[in-house]
């Protein structure tokens, strides 16, 4: 394992320590709107590790905002009872990138409960698929993720299904480029080396919704 995996395995522990401890305070709770939930973390990261600085917008959904995708700034709402809500944030731990999403249930809906664990279990079997091929594209880990929605009874909600990540500033996710993402018009081999001779690292992210029942879950970390 080289230093550079060692420095993002590192991150994404503190980012993991930070979402725990966001679980036992009274953050997720019914009553709170989507920009006092963030603010709430803002403050929480900053006193556990003395984060200001974030690789990427911080982002709280609840409700049917659960349906859009990252590039969508939907309005702000509040979170109710027997509620679903997910977090997506990049904290720079000492220029180490982290990206880590979660998906919460507020209350006891069976549905939303599934969702929660539909979209965990098809994390890890992304992982699986992409650890297990030598060669394999971008594209083809997008449409194996898509295929995964529709097994659980889901659709795939995320335009992209992941993305490089590394020391920050990483290189420079450019919309055009779609080497850097999982994307269905990425056909390039995910473990090609990038501009500095080095093995990409890989963000994976599970996006399901369900838009009859408004409803979405997301699930992201690195794949190492």
């Amino acid at each position: 394992m080289n230093s550079t995996v060692k420095s993002l395995i590192e991150a994404e522990k503190q980012a993991e320590l930070l979402f725990k401890e966001i679980e036992k305070q009274e953050i997720l709770v019914p009553g709170n709107s989507e920009e006092k939930i963030n603010s709430l973390i803002f403050d929480l990261a900053f006193d556990m590790f003395g984060i200001k600085k974030y690789w990427h917008k911080r982002i709280v959904r609840c409700g049917e905002n659960t349906l859009y995708p990252y590039n969508e700034n939907p309005k702000n709402l509040t979170l109710k009872k027997d509620d679903i809500l997910f977090l997506d944030f990049g904290p720079i731990f000492e220029e180490w990138e982290a990206d880590f999403g979660r998906t919460y249930v507020v209350g006891k809906d069976p549905l939303k409960i599934k969702l929660s664990k539909d979209i965990e279990d098809a994390w890890h079997k992304g992982k699986a698929y992409y650890n297990s091929h030598k060669e394999i594209t971008g594209a083809q880990l997008y449409y194996y993720c898509q295929n995964l929605a529709n097994d659980y009874g889901w659709s795939f909600g995320g335009e992209i299904a992941g993305h490089i990540i590394g020391q920050y500033p990483h290189e420079k996710l450019e919309k055009e480029n779609k080497s850097n993402y999982i994307h269905p018009q990425n056909h390039s081999n995910m473990n090609d080396l990038n501009a500095k001779g080095e093995r990409k690292n890989w963000i994976l992210e599970i996006h399901f919704v369900d838009k009859k029942k408004k409803i979405g879950g997301f699930f992201e970390q690195l794949m190492a």
